[in-house]
């Protein structure tokens, strides 16, 4: 073997080790454990706390993929467009809010969201919402999760779509600028397509985050104790492991997750022609 794939292995090794152990390690111990009841799946599903948090899931995911998606690329767009030392600027502000997550971004956004200590208090009251129950209903969550995860999120990926936008060639723009194409038309036809295979990976991530959401009704019900303890399919498979002692079907759960995400993903890839290339075409 030469040096040279001696030192791609020497790179890549630290990552299967982590990606085996970390990864398809406890994914063949949840297959393992799913499959010593062999009604797990059963347990699972059939749980009348299911089709609830299934139901939430759903909701958050058809408000939150389309706002994360859409909001990102009109972002990158407008982040492209402005002067360099401007871009740079609207980059950094993008970033910070995504610097505030787990326990920190809970509680941020807990004070946001009670009209007695926010500073959008004017703006809470004016929507009707006087105190924090009327502001955190359990009608209210999806909405108010789907703004959290954008809130986090969102800021890497206008990064992450800035850099492929700079990667369009300037000849090709120049061309659509001299046969008269809009803004909207240079993004539309030949921006997002030449940056297509960016959007698969982020909405194949996006997609795979928002269906495994826990962080926040998990912590937000313990600051404000609002909602269910099950509010998610991530939170119920903990109360069956912790609450029940159903591993298995905590397993089971995961493992409906896992496939789900994998199904969805190959569909995207192989959809999108993720790995085609124009030397293979």
């Amino acid at each position: 073997m030469t040096s040279g794939k001696w030192f791609g292995w020497l790179c890549v090794g630290p990552y299967l080790v982590l990606l085996s152990v970390f990864g398809i390690g406890p994914v063949l111990y949840a297959l393992y454990e799913s499959l010593s009841d062999p009604r797990s799946y059963v347990h699972a599903t059939a749980d009348f706390r299911f089709l609830p948090a299934l139901g939430n899931v759903s909701l958050f995911m058809a408000l939150y993929l389309p706002v994360m998606v859409i909001g990102v690329l009109l972002l990158a767009l407008f982040v492209q467009g402005q002067r360099p030392l401007y871009g740079t600027t609207l980059r950094l502000v993008y970033m910070l809010p995504g610097a505030v997550t787990g326990s920190a971004g809970v509680l941020l956004w807990y004070v946001m969201l009670q009209p007695a200590l926010s500073p959008f208090a004017p703006l809470l009251h004016g929507l009707g919402l006087r105190t924090g129950n009327d502001v955190l209903k359990p009608s209210y969550l999806v909405v108010i999760f789907a703004l959290m995860a954008f809130a986090t999120g969102f800021g890497q990926w206008v990064v992450i779509m800035y850099g492929a936008l700079q990667g369009v060639p300037r000849e090709v723009l120049e061309a659509a600028e001299m046969d008269g194409c809009s803004w909207w038309q240079t993004a539309l036809r030949i921006k997002l397509p030449l940056i297509s295979k960016y959007v698969v990976y982020m909405v194949i991530l996006a997609f795979t985050a928002g269906l495994q959401i826990f962080i926040e009704p998990q912590l937000l019900y313990g600051v404000a104790f609002t909602g269910s303890k099950s509010w998610s399919l991530n939170q119920l498979g903990l109360l069956f492991a912790f609450d029940n002692g159903d591993f298995a079907a905590a397993a089971a759960l995961c493992l409906m997750l896992l496939a789900v995400c994998t199904v969805a993903a190959c569909f995207l890839v192989f959809k999108a022609k993720f790995f085609e290339t124009e030397v293979g075409r």
